[in-house]
């Protein structure tokens, strides 16, 4: 073989060794394992957040072993000119093409809010911005704007009842703007026709049956006494009598986490004191759960106008036709009360 021919040889392969190596570190660069995480974690893109945060907030949160993999596959795939906020699910051996496209694309993963346990209207931006992109103080804002309120058919004292207590998913980057919508859409859904029905045969409007559902909440933990504590409530309303409900006491006074009402307290002056005012108070005191809802909904048919808590502790309560034995069972919860050093 001529010398020349044998060089071209010699530098061909070398060539195609190179070509080799430089593709397998191109294809390595983009296709092989580049997360650091041994289990799924999740990368947050803010809204208006640039190619610079997005990097910063993975080089932070130790998500890469090769940053530069990902700013390289990122940079020839234009992933710097189309971010795309939200809450990103990172896999563990996912390569940086599979988490480039996965951005690019705007696939995250929604989040799990659970609406609960909320009383004020704090709570409830609280507990929402603890979940979402959702700046607090600017729902804030919103849910206590009574021009807000009444775009969505409520009024500032009962905007709380636009939120049904469930567990929702959102996408993480949803505003509060959003969320109102969102929420008054499944305050829609779940006044089905059968339920708007059965509030108008009790003479109820739809806020109303929040309110006293609320009431019936605060009373008791125990779903079998909620029908029968509603019908009270409802005997009493068809009456006239006064509800004279303990927890509106409380709500008015501030002060949930007293254990017994005292007859000081029955003097405050407030529209939500209802030994003083005939009627339901102005708008509910909590969110109150569907369970609460149905209660108010579906309440048991008898003729108790009183009950108290039972004195065993349970959580339970004892019926009463009659004020005097109310009042015979009252004086038993009030004797377990100061049997247990109970006195506020």
């Amino acid at each position: 073989m001529r010398k020349g021919l044998r060089w071209f040889l010699v530098i061909l392969v070398v060539l195609i060794g190179a070509a080799g190596v430089w593709g397998w570190r191109m294809w390595s660069r983009v296709f092989a394992p580049v997360t650091a995480v041994e289990e799924p974690r999740y990368l947050l893109v803010p809204t208006g957040a640039d190619f610079a945060q997005v990097l910063d907030s993975i080089s932070m949160n130790g998500l890469l072993r090769d940053v530069d993999a990902f700013r390289w596959t990122a940079e020839r795939k234009n992933y710097p000119a189309r971010i795309r906020p939200g809450r990103y699910r990172i896999e563990p051996g996912a390569s940086a093409n599979a988490l480039v496209d996965r951005l690019r694309s705007g696939e995250q993963d929604p989040v799990r809010l659970t609406l609960n346990n909320i009383k004020w209207k704090h709570e409830l931006a609280s507990k929402v911005a603890a979940k979402l992109e959702c700046d607090s103080a600017r729902l804030m804002g919103l849910l206590q704007d009574g021009a807000v309120a009444a775009s969505y058919g409520f009024r500032s004292e009962t905007f709380i009842a636009m939120f049904i207590p469930d567990t929702y998913e959102f996408w993480w980057n949803t505003g509060p703007e959003e969320f109102l919508d969102r929420m008054a859409g499944e305050y829609k859904r779940f006044w089905t026709t059968d339920r708007q029905a059965r509030a108008s045969a009790l003479g109820l409007s739809q806020n109303e049956v929040t309110t006293l559902a609320s009431i019936v909440q605060a009373e008791t933990g125990k779903a079998s006494d909620a029908p029968l504590i509603a019908g009270v409530y409802l005997n009493r309303l068809r009456i006239g009598m006064p509800l004279q409900a303990d927890p509106t006491l409380k709500f008015a006074l501030g002060a949930d986490s007293i254990s017994r009402v005292l007859n000081r307290d029955k003097l405050v002056d407030s529209p939500y004191n209802t030994y003083r005012n005939l009627g339901l108070p102005p708008g509910p005191i909590n969110m109150p759960e569907t369970r609460f809802l149905n209660a108010v909904l579906n309440p048991a048919k008898h003729d108790f106008l009183y009950f108290c808590a039972r004195s065993d502790l349970s959580g339970h309560s004892d019926f009463a036709r009659t004020y005097e034995q109310h009042m015979v069972n009252a004086r038993r919860y009030q004797r377990a009360l100061n049997e247990r050093g109970i006195f506020r």
